[in-house]
């Protein structure tokens, strides 16, 4: 569910990166000053890109703040509050919460079920502040994981399910003329994430015997650039809601993420399959 949605860093000139780092840190802060230090566990880029997203198109009166951290105990660091920061915030909150009860459904995890403890209270308080946003992402992972234990597979609603939960968390006012652009862009992201990730594990998936919507469609010969045609298909939505956007400030870096970024860990998957068919086998 997270992880996809990153700038390349690397290709961003120093200030732009200290911009980036201004709003990733501003998260972290909304993170630490709603419910305390563990609560920074959740923080992800993903949720970064939304709150740039929404301050781009909202312009809310921002402050901008330097503070030390026991990640960054020897340097000052910047970082930004708004109420477009705190929303991605509690949303980054809501969609960890339920990534955990996921690892804890999937793989009884000890991890997932440690993350699951820590966030119940910021949940419940979320469903208060966001009760269409929580019902949302409630109704779409419900929905989905019934789907995943039905016979036969169907992928396309699995995606659409994925859409419909980020598309939800995209909106933070239904009401506003933004809205359906806004929940378009969602939808396509949360559709390529949910395909990107069913593509990465898939291998994983199968030697621990787990649910993967791919398995239907793994015996193609043409799977591989199917796969690809999809998740180009899944971003050309999300980024033709995304230019419908009158946004100003950092731009370059939101289209970084859209047009660059979200490939990241597919070329390096690629790159690394086509190293290992090139290696010669031993004799």
């Amino acid at each position: 569910m997270f992880g996809y949605v990153a700038p390349v860093i690397t290709a961003l000139p120093e200030e732009r990166k200290e911009a980036y780092r201004a709003v990733y840190c501003g998260v972290c802060h909304a993170l630490l000053r709603r419910w305390g230090q563990p609560a920074r566990i959740a923080l992800s880029n993903d949720m970064t890109f939304l709150a740039m997203l929404l301050s781009s198109l909202y312009e809310p009166a921002a402050t901008d703040h330097t503070s030390r951290c026991p990640l960054h105990p020897m340097k000052s660091h910047r970082y930004l509050e708004s109420p477009m920061v705190d929303y991605a915030a509690e949303m980054n909150a809501l969609l960890f919460y339920y990534k955990c009860v996921d690892q804890v459904r999937d793989e009884r995890s000890a991890k997932g079920k440690a993350g699951e403890k820590t966030f119940r209270k910021p949940l419940r308080e979320i469903e208060q502040r966001y009760p269409l946003q929580a019902e949302a992402v409630r109704t779409a992972l419900d929905s989905l994981w019934a789907l995943e234990e039905t016979s036969p597979i169907q992928p396309d609603a699995l995606c659409n399910l994925s859409g419909q939960m980020l598309g939800a968390v995209f909106v933070p006012n239904p009401g506003d003329i933004w809205a359906p652009v806004l929940r378009k862009l969602g939808e396509g992201l949360g559709r390529f994430i949910y395909w990107m990730d069913a593509w990465e594990d898939y291998d994983e998936d199968l030697k621990k015997h787990r649910f993967n919507p791919l398995t239907v469609y793994h015996d193609r010969e043409d799977y591989e650039a199917f796969c690809r045609e999809t998740l180009e298909f899944f971003i050309a939505e999300a980024t033709e809601a995304f230019e419908l956007l009158p946004l100003e400030e950092n731009l370059d870096i939101m289209r970084n993420v859209l047009y660059s970024g979200v490939w990241q860990r597919y070329t390096l998957k690629t790159e690394r399959r086509n190293r290992g068919k090139e290696e010669p086998h031993e004799q």
